[in-house]
């Protein structure tokens, strides 16, 4: 019997590559830059297996173009909002994703991005290499506590939560808005305006959808706290940049720090890149070596189990199981 067809559209870490390589011959997209649409086109015509990441986009064009064979698409993500489930559902395509593995990895990297921002942690490291420390200063590059300070947090799922579990050992007061989201860590359900009102730092943790596009826009900037703190690891697409730029040169609110941009990288125009209180970095949220590791291995069973017929260990769809 033929071995199936499999196009890998990144270098996956190793773990996952060396599962895929036990079992089939893929063809894996080696190059720094993702393949570009026209190219994801030619290397993925006739596959039964794909293997992508958040930087293809996978529609219903590349669906019907890779053709009716294509039994299974495995994400390295969690968030599958490059990826037209509905359309993959419609052509009963299974679509895997890497949930869990990532939570406590972009759990620490948004507060690792929280606590940078209140103690502006890259303006004073810029500060220092320009040459700029010439004294103790009482009232140099003075920052904000995180003890006894109020955290409110958008989307309370695993991530949100994760964040929450971080702020009980800084004895932070936590919020939360989030539809159907059970309490956990001594954290308070509160409507959405309630916890802008009273948060002193307010982190995004929900999943791009047509529901949440551009939620944090120049009307959610304008009911936080002057001297509030922004911090978003979801997605760049939830975030109305050009609201925040305001926001931020005005001093609407305090600072803002940025895991994920739209677009991705983000324009080096971009007048974000401007301010001093805005920190911007590309994409970290689960840059861990175990946990990319673990993710690369969780995609890679789901295109496995999705090659032989069997259901995804992890399926955003399963529906198309009927």
């Amino acid at each position: 019997m033929s071995q199936p067809k499999i196009f890998i559209s990144r270098l996956i870490p190793s773990l996952g590559l060396t599962l895929l390589n036990e079992h089939f011959q893929p063809d894996t997209w080696s190059n720094e830059m993702p393949p570009t649409r026209e190219k994801l086109f030619e290397k993925t015509k006739g596959i039964e297996g794909l293997l992508c990441t958040l930087t293809e986009k996978v529609d219903a064009d590349l669906m019907d173009s890779i053709g009716p064979q294509l039994k299974v698409i495995s994400s390295m993500s969690v968030g599958v909002d490059h990826i037209d489930v509905s359309a993959a559902t419609q052509r009963g395509i299974p679509v895997g994703n890497t949930p869990g593995v990532l939570t406590d990895a972009t759990a620490d990297q948004a507060f690792a991005l929280l606590l940078a921002a209140a103690r502006r942690i890259p303006e004073a490291e810029r500060f220092v290499r320009a040459g700029k420390w010439v004294t103790w200063s009482p009232s140099l590059l003075l920052g904000a506590d995180l003890a006894g300070a109020t955290l409110g947090i958008v989307g309370f799922g695993r991530i949100g939560q994760a964040v929450a579990k971080r702020a009980q050992g800084f004895d932070m007061r936590v919020l939360y808005h989030s539809p159907n989201a059970k309490p956990a860590y001594g954290a308070t359900s509160v409507d959405l305006d309630t916890l802008l009102k009273e948060s002193d730092f307010v982190s995004i943790h929900v999943p791009l959808t047509e529901r949440t596009k551009q939620l944090v826009n120049a009307d959610f900037l304008s009911k936080m706290k002057p001297n509030a703190i922004l911090v978003n690891t979801a997605r760049g697409g939830v975030l109305d940049q050009s609201a925040l730029y305001e926001a931020l040169r005005s001093n609407r609110i305090q600072a803002a720090a940025l895991d994920v941009t739209d677009p991705e990288p983000l324009p080096m125009e971009s007048p974000l890149l401007s301010l001093e209180n805005c920190i911007i970095v590309p994409h970290l949220g689960s840059a861990s070596k175990k946990t990319r590791d673990m993710m690369s291995l969780l995609a890679a069973k789901n295109l496995v189990a999705g090659l032989r017929g069997e259901r995804l260990p992890h399926c955003v769809n399963p529906q198309v199981y009927g």
